[in-house]
């Protein structure tokens, strides 16, 4: 049987992602080849034993089973079955239930997306949905906490906004932050998506204190298992620090539940911060009732699932599926983008 695993990337968030399931696949005796599809990717992150390309045709002649996309789109002339991972946990923002036509299997995460999904597989009738658990969270639960030259024991505060204009807390917190760190002894934690615009990471740079840091290259895992808090917006890192059970702060949450501590303006953040450390009961409870819903699996084995879903779908006869739309203009667009025209 073929036993070789294309793992798709566009962003350096993939890393993350993809690289517990790359464990698990060579632990199974399989071979893994990154395709690196633009130019976002930082190709230098790759490590020395990892294989990895940027030609559309090395990736087609590696022939593999099957394609693991943390992004929405993935062409059909790559061969195998394509598998939609999923970039984040956070299933409110815009375009998480919209079906492309790219996936053969959508891997979810919990109930709380899991059964739309199958509604939409029944309706579109060519793909299949199993929930399985993020890979990226496989590492989460036994991560070492991140140490820091200083430390003290004093409250640790994660600040992680989305990139998204439309969302992110950046802007409107900068001025509060900037005030708490001068006059609290809280440590804080800052860690942007890659994505975000290079002059509120500069800003916040500008930040000076014994109590502040803003953290570039760890994995994120070990900054979630440091903090006593987090303060974020709609970002899907949300999602990954609940499963934790610490209390969340957030500004303007698309969809806040009573999960969490939302503000509508920044000067409500140290008042929420000082709720944060001090969590009410409800809140305990809220929060672990969408723990339940959104990713109930914590046991590090997402990853075994996810191949374990593919290996019973390749085995299974699943023909009777109807054919995936041919996407020609979307296919059309890729084929032009990587240079890649045979048939």
């Amino acid at each position: 049987m073929n036993n070789s695993h294309l793992l798709y990337i566009a962003q350096d968030y993939s890393f993350e992602i993809l690289r517990p399931l790359q464990q698990q696949i060579l632990a199974r005796g399989g071979k893994v080849l990154w395709f690196v599809y633009g130019k976002e990717v930082s190709t230098g992150k790759f490590n020395d034993d990892e294989q990895f390309t940027t030609d559309v045709a090395t990736a087609i002649a590696f022939n593999p089973v099957a394609t693991y996309v943390p992004g929405n789109m993935v062409p059909s002339f790559i061969p195998g079955l394509k598998v939609q991972v999923f970039h984040g946990l956070e299933w409110k923002k815009k375009g998480h239930f919209v079906i492309r036509g790219c996936f053969d299997l959508y891997c979810t995460h919990g109930a709380a997306t899991t059964g739309r999904f199958q509604a939409l597989a029944k309706q579109h009738g060519y793909f299949n949905v199993v929930e399985t658990g993020w890979p990226k969270l496989d590492p989460l639960f036994n991560c070492p906490p991140y140490q820091w030259e200083g430390q003290n024991d004093k409250p640790v505060v994660l600040f992680a906004p989305t990139f998204s204009p439309a969302l992110t807390a950046a802007p409107e917190l900068f001025e509060h932050i900037k005030q708490l760190v001068a006059e609290k002894d809280w440590q804080w934690l800052v860690k942007f998506h890659p994505k975000m615009d290079p002059q509120w990471v500069a800003k916040y740079k500008e930040i000076v204190g014994d109590n502040y840091q803003i953290i570039e290259n760890l994995p994120v895992a070990s900054l979630l298992q440091a903090a006593d808090i987090l303060v974020s917006d709609t970002s899907s890192i949300i999602g990954e620090f609940a499963l934790l059970d610490k209390p969340v702060v957030t500004l303007n949450n698309s969809q806040p539940g009573d999960y969490l501590i939302d503000m509508s303006k920044g000067n409500e953040l140290e008042a929420s911060i000082v709720e944060a450390l001090s969590p009410p009961d409800a809140l305990k409870g809220h929060l672990a009732e969408y723990v339940q819903e959104l990713h109930p699996y914590h046991d590090g084995a997402s990853s075994k699932r996810i191949l374990d879903a593919v290996t019973a779908i390749i085995k299974e006869d699943t023909q009777a599926l109807k054919p995936k739309p041919l996407n020609l203009l979307r296919n059309f667009k890729m084929r032009k983008k990587l240079k890649y025209w045979k048939f």
